[in-house]
């Protein structure tokens, strides 16, 4: 059992899944940390079984039972990471924690929290002399275990400290960590949100494709693995992509069925998609894909009334086949799921960039894209590309303009147009597909119908309207002598 008597460098408080994985992790690089659980019993679990793994790194664990004994371990100026559930029980640990605290004292909340609670903490522990980081942490249990990508929000002294130690445990791409200081107070767990707005798109498109080519293409699951293990040999290399061959591959030890085939077809969700998109409203950015793949999950879970539709608006399997060449649709596929990949990834950075302004951050855009080329769940082989882009025009107006992007979509946007005509013939929903292929559109358009919407509101509403050939803002007298008023 390693010592009580030595000081802890950092502390972290939260031994469920993720945090005893973290935990595991800082200590095997090196660090001694303290660990702390509401429940003793974890406390005990991970010394029992883990508390000889970081000797050979000269780190340790601290075991400590109290928080009283648990925040006396560490070394001042302290370092707290909290990973707890979000919302009330972060709050709840939080009020216990910061009165045995110090000023200048740093307490990290590690889980996926609400920026805007973030917001709201980083300003009532200030005020108590107390630097609060709100710091996202992505990759799942086993990147918080093996390397994890970090993006820290807060002040600059507390990166200081904070920094030397996650960037030793974070994921490394090419000798460089996927962990930054990337702006302060609620910076990261807003890029954070925003990642996991992008996953959410990035698997809704996986899913779209899969139900594609088994539903429209007439593929069994274990085929479609092949073609995904094929397509992460290319541009379309990525973590999730090999995820899915993988989960394609496996066969239920029960049935012998097809595993997708026994999992319920109602996709969960924790938040953050949602948050992402109402965060995108507030912000007027339109992230067109990243929302149609929350309200599919949505869609999903709502089970009563797919179950009614059906009975009136039956389908069988046979409806959904359309006359394709076989070889040549999943090839359409493949280039329809990269250029909507492009579509959601030049859509979450457009959020980022439009919540630094509004919120007064500077976010490297580049750095994003870096940080999330290892240990995160959407590391992509492109995101290299989106960080020299960023790299060669840190003003960039939108990642599609770029050469390498904007050829890409080019080369595959006919195949994204049939494809969707495909989906839309034989009754198969494309929700992210196809607005992702309408947000193109509508960036592309000289003009858009919104010109009519304008005069109806002005017609219903007198909001007003400008026009193309003068400058000034006008109403019109639509219920009188429709004689028009420069306001």
């Amino acid at each position: 059992m390693p010592s009580t008597d030595a000081t802890a460098t950092i502390g972290l408080t939260g031994l469920a899944v993720m945090g005893r994985n973290l935990a595991r992790n800082i200590a095997r690089h090196g660090h001694t940390i303290a660990v702390h659980n509401r429940t003793h019993a974890r406390t005990t679990a991970l010394l029992d079984e883990f508390g000889d793994e970081p000797q050979e790194s000269g780190g340790a664990f601290i075991g400590t039972e109290s928080l009283e004994d648990f925040v006396a371990a560490i070394q001042q100026p302290r370092a707290v990471v909290i990973m707890v559930k979000a919302g009330e029980a972060t709050d709840a640990v939080i009020d216990e924690l910061v009165p045995l605290l110090d000023e200048g004292d740093i307490v990290v909340d590690a889980g996926n929290a609400h920026f805007t609670d973030t917001l709201r903490r980083q300003q009532a522990l200030e005020e108590r002399g107390l630097h609060f980081v709100g710091m996202g942490v992505s990759g799942g249990e086993v990147g918080a275990l093996e390397g994890p990508s970090i993006m820290v929000g807060g002040s600059d002294h507390a990166y200081e400290v904070l920094g030397p130690i996650m960037e030793s445990i974070a994921a490394q791409v090419d000798g460089t960590p996927c962990c930054a200081h990337v702006g302060p107070d609620a910076a990261g767990h807003f890029v954070k949100m925003v990642h996991n707005g992008i996953e959410y798109a990035d698997m809704q498109l996986i899913a779209e494709s899969y139900d594609l080519l088994r539903s429209v293409a007439g593929l069994e699951p274990a085929e479609i693995a092949d073609v995904f293990d094929e397509w992460n040999r290319g541009d379309l290399e990525s973590f999730l992509i090999e995820m899915t061959a993988d989960v394609l591959r496996h066969v239920d030890a029960a049935t012998g069925s097809p595993f997708v085939d026994v999992v319920r077809d109602a996709a969960e969700q924790k938040g953050t998609g949602r948050w992402t998109v109402q965060s995108a409203l507030d912000l007027g950015v339109p992230i067109t894909g990243i929302a149609e793949a929350t309200f599919a999950r949505s869609l999903s879970g709502h089970t009563a009334q797919r179950e009614a539709a059906r009975a009136v608006f039956s389908t069988s399997p046979d409806e959904q086949r359309v006359d394709v060449d076989r070889d040549a649709f999943v090839d359409q596929v493949r280039a329809a799921l990269y250029a909507s990949k492009v579509v959601a990834y030049a859509q979450g950075f457009d959020q980022i960039a439009a919540g630094a302004e509004e919120q007064g951050w500077d976010v490297d855009l580049g750095q994003t894209a870096t940080i999330w080329r290892g240990g995160c769940i959407i590391r992509a082989q492109f995101l290299d590309r989106i960080k020299e882009a960023y790299s060669d025009e840190p003003d960039l107006t939108t990642l599609l303009t770029t050469p390498y992007f904007a050829e890409a979509v080019k080369d595959g946007v006919d195949s994204w147009r049939e494809v969707v005509a495909v989906a839309a013939r034989g009754g198969v929903p494309v929700p992210a597909f196809a607005s992702s292929l309408s947000y193109f559109d509508g960036l592309r358009r000289e003009r858009l119908p919104a010109s009519l919407i304008q005069a109806l509101r002005d017609n219903f509403g007198a909001h007003t309207y400008q026009r193309t050939d003068k400058h000034g803002t006008f109403h019109t007298t639509w219920a009188g002598d429709r004689s028009e008023t420069e306001i």
